[in-house]
């Protein structure tokens, strides 16, 4: 792996006669950010920063590489480089365009090494794409991307259900972003966003065997549209795989002397916080039912604190720690409760988390949900099936 790395880092880069360019799919700056990571190498580090700085500079090496191979820039297919999220540097982006899956992933790329490097330039940035996606551009199932055509953005609420791309590989994608931007410290509002994508746009792709997979996700079917055993373009069934195998990572974060859980359910979970290996068990029937006990197991009694997420649907809560009941009020900062105390082995702690039925609304600005209305409960999202009704749903 280091040798294909150390190879992309021998062509591209600023140094004289090496390529000043990027690739035109987000998704190496990932991979660089981790390999960095499992290596110590910083090189890597520096690699990915390099392709996320130089993204969209002038002159457009897109441009510079088509001349190269006798081409006219003009003759691009897509007209426009926001395809690939190119049209501009990335500091100067605040809206999200082109290609749903490679704008998660570059997003992504742009969390990390923001994190990194502490830059609140792209911090910024990414605030202000975060905002347009969440406000503008995004399905109530966690899903993005409405067109074919591009398989990604269009304008501003336009977000048709029939004919919804929302393709799986960019609900991921969103999973990917929102677990980063959790990197910079807990905020409910990504971990709600993360678990929202997580649980109604990017697993439910998958049939409840394994074998067969949506690519794309209408919030409305006649019927007609049903799961692939293959596609020509298999890229979603990996992608899920993927994103389940490393699901401890968007479960749990940790700091030095912090640890968060951005999501619940049945889980055991190892630390080393401050040298001392900390076990966490949680025990739940979530995302059935809000009734979660955490368990804290310490090899020996060490002080940090817990950050539990309290979800933006969730209107009323209650905590205790070893059956003291916690002011949630006192202790709650960006959606999360946190605890500071020494842990002791079989330290208890209760959460419940109220799951009403709620009915949502989308933006009157949508035009397509006028008059509409979706059911959820906890983070959850239904859909109403003729299986379970007697026809005519569009009268519901």
């Amino acid at each position: 792996m280091c040798r294909y790395a150390d190879h992309i880092a021998e062509t591209f880069g600023p140094e004289p006669g090496k390529t000043k360019g990027y690739c035109g799919h987000e998704e190496i700056e990932l991979a660089l950010v981790k390999l960095a990571r499992a290596t110590g190498e910083q090189k890597y580090m520096d690699l990915a920063k390099y392709f996320i700085d130089q993204r969209g500079q002038q002159p457009h090496y897109f441009d510079e590489e088509a001349r190269a191979r006798g081409a006219d820039p003009k003759a691009y297919h897509f007209k426009t480089y926001e395809y690939s999220q190119s049209h501009q540097p990335v500091r100067e982006q605040d809206k999200v365009v082109g290609h749903a899956v490679r704008a998660m992933y570059l997003y992504s790329g742009m969390a990390d090494i923001a994190t990194e490097y502490g830059d609140d330039t792209l911090r910024a940035a990414l605030d202000r794409l975060w905002h347009d996606l969440t406000t503008k551009n995004l399905y109530i199932t966690g899903g993005l991307g409405p067109s074919s055509h591009n398989e990604g953005f269009t304008a501003d609420y336009d977000l048709p259900n029939e004919t919804a791309y929302a393709e799986t590989c960019a609900s991921v994608g969103l999973v990917f972003w929102a677990s980063r931007m959790l990197g910079m410290g807990p905020n409910a509002r990504y971990a709600d966003m993360m678990e929202r994508a997580l649980y109604n746009g990017s697993i439910s792709g998958l049939s409840l065997d394994g074998s067969l997979f949506f690519y794309e996700n209408p919030l409305e079917s006649r019927g007609q549209h049903n799961r692939w055993k293959w596609h020509r373009c298999p890229c979603c069934p990996p992608n899920v795989g993927r994103m389940v195998a490393s699901i401890g990572s968007y479960f749990y974060g940790l700091s030095d002397d912090a640890l968060a859980v951005h999501l619940y359910g049945n889980s055991t979970a190892r630390f080393d916080i401050a040298g001392t290996q900390i076990e966490l068990r949680q025990t739940s029937n979530y995302p059935w039912d809000g009734a979660v006990s955490i368990t804290i197991e310490p090899e020996a009694p060490t002080e940090f604190s817990l950050h539990l997420r309290l979800p933006g649907w969730c209107r009323k809560a209650a905590l205790k720690v070893n059956g003291e009941a916690v002011d949630l009020q006192a202790v709650t900062s960006d959606g999360y409760a946190a605890i500071r105390r020494e842990w002791r082995k079989g330290d208890q702690v209760e959460l419940e988390l109220e799951m009403a039925i709620d009915r949502l609304y989308a933006n009157p600005q949508v035009r397509q949900d006028i008059g509409r209305v979706a059911l959820a409960r906890g983070p959850l999202i239904y859909c109403v099936e003729e299986t379970d009704n007697a026809g005519q749903l569009h009268r519901i």
